[in-house]
């Protein structure tokens, strides 16, 4: 099969290969640079809601805090664009970094820009932790979204390229669980620092982020490369020799052969950039933008960056608000674990259909609590019942997510691209990922203060428009290949029309030689 066009014999191969240890051993690794993303999710939020932290960096944030405590208005207690600025400058630091992060997946492998990326957010975190003003607060996050821009290029393509194709869902998901154990661990790591005396807590928290950094830049240096970069590369005999150890089987020689031809089909592909426009990969770079355009617009950023924000504004103390993120943050990792276990079974359609549902009816009934305590003025109580009831719509809204748009939104868009345009498509994936997280966490808090609790009726309605367009739009692609992805769209209602045919015939002729090529 060449990558970027035909499958053999008109139907998805079904190549034999079982996990082994050496697979799971890399996956788990690869996996881990989730690590790094879902730790600064976690301690962002945490750490600009520590009074300490706000005093030194925020004083004018901090001031604004005591006086909305006399007007008691809910909504805008933390609405400062320098104070989000720190929070968002990683993701626009990421943004840029992911165009080079594609260059040097494709040029040197995608392991060392998973090393790469373990560096620059180990630097980072460094500079963090011994901040003295609001410039080395934001250099330290420039360098920590350089390693975020890396990582979640190279190892999401490295798990898919890793694992069997009964089993790419669930090895893939590995790396939005270890975001979800990042997340949890930056919630626990606040609520402890946060009681630290002498107020230097903060620090310790920026500064722990050095932790999941080592883990990733160790465990890079543990890892082989994939088959596919190997002989995207020029290394066939190495690729194969790894094929055979990561599928257990001397039996792959069908699927070595596809790997090379497509390969071939790559080389062919002076500029990707270009050539990822081109009509017959429209449907792979629509989803490219759109999953993660629209996984930002659920507003799961919103739970996860201000998580401890949001529940001191609406009426938590800083104590309860970090530990009702740290429930959260729990929720969070069990409902990966639900992903894990039926995303190779059910599917992703299925989990994207009943996660969008699910977080439709939790945000509107948020937006209701809110709103009839708080109403448009931002004034209001809540009793200890009313707030657990909050929280709970909350959990069951993180947890729709959890096992949806989160570990789908970077499974998908891994597995979908043929090689010659891969590196290039992920890039686009995680740099509109990246911008859209900017462009929310940047606007959050304005937006909570002018649209109060009519923000939570915003992000629903984003979330019927994205559940809806899933379902018409986004055919199944379990258990397919990742080298076979393409008929998945050449079959489906509306790509298939969509695809060009004009060439069908000369490609059917030149595989011929095979004697069984069809789109």
């Amino acid at each position: 099969m060449a990558g970027g066009g035909f499958v053999t014999t008109g139907e998805v191969k079904n190549y034999s290969g079982r996990m082994t240890m050496f697979v799971l051993f890399t996956c788990f690794v690869a996996a881990t640079g989730g690590l790094i993303l879902g730790y600064d999710i976690g301690i962002s939020g945490g750490v600009t809601s520590m009074d300490p932290f706000l005093k030194k960096f925020f004083p004018s944030v901090y001031d604004k805090m005591q006086r909305d405590k006399e007007s008691r208005n809910q909504y805008c207690k933390f609405d400062s664009q320098l104070l989000t600025t720190f929070t968002s400058s990683l993701y626009i630091a990421g943004l840029i970094a992911s165009f080079f992060a594609s260059w040097v997946t494709r040029r040197f492998g995608r392991k060392p820009s998973m090393f790469f990326g373990g560096v620059t957010f180990l630097a980072g975190a460094a500079i963090n932790g011994a901040a003295k003003d609001v410039a080395m607060l934001i250099i330290g996050r420039i360098l920590l979204g350089i390693g975020v821009g890396f990582a979640s290029q190279s190892a999401p393509l490295y798990l898919s390229e890793m694992a069997p194709a009964k089993l790419r869902g669930a090895l893939n998901i590995g790396f939005q669980l270890f975001i979800t154990i990042g997340i949890l661990a930056a919630n626990l790591v606040n609520y402890g620092t946060a009681n630290i005396k002498g107020g230097w807590g903060w620090r310790v928290s920026l500064a722990l982020a050095a932790v999941p950094a080592a883990i990733i830049t160790i465990g890079t240096l543990f890892l082989p490369d994939t088959p596919n970069s190997l002989i995207e590369r020029d290394h066939p005999d190495q690729a194969h020799a790894m094929l055979k150890r990561i599928r257990g089987s001397d039996d792959v020689e069908e699927e070595f052969q596809d790997l090379v031809d497509a390969s071939e089909a790559s080389k062919k592909v002076e500029n990707p950039w270009r050539n990822i426009v081109r009509r017959k990969y429209r449907p792979q770079l629509v989803m490219a933008l759109a999953i993660p355009f629209f996984q930002q617009l659920t507003g799961i950023n919103v739970i996860m960056f201000y998580a401890p924000v949001l529940f001191k504004t609406i009426g938590f103390g800083s104590n309860a608000s970090l530990m009702s993120a740290v429930i959260t943050g729990v929720v969070n990792v069990i409902a990966t674990f639900v992903s894990i276990f039926t995303v190779d079974t059910y599917g992703r359609r299925i989990l994207f259909l009943e996660g969008g549902i699910q977080m439709f009816i939790s945000q509107v009934l948020i937006g209701i609590l809110l709103g009839i305590k708080f109403g448009v003025s931002g004034i209001g109580d809540l009793s200890k019942g009313y707030a657990n009831l909050v929280v709970f719509f909350i959990c069951v809204y993180v947890a729709a997510f959890a096992w949806s748009w989160g570990p789908l939104g970077c499974l998908v868009p891994s597995e979908i691209f043929p090689l010659e345009i891969r590196s290039v498509g992920q890039s686009i994936n995680v740099s509109t990922n990246l911008l859209f997280t900017f462009v929310i966490a940047q606007a959050f808090i304005a937006m909570l203060c002018h649209l109060k609790f009519g923000l939570f009726f915003f992000f629903a309605g984003w979330v019927f428009v994205m559940t809806t367009f899933m379902y018409f739009f986004m055919p199944e692609t379990k258990n397919v290949p990742i080298e076979e992805m393409t008929l998945v769209w050449r079959k489906h209602w509306f790509w298939g029309r969509i695809l060009p045919h004009d060439d069908d015939a000369a490609l059917e002729m030149a595989s011929n030689g095979q004697g069984k090529a069809v789109w």
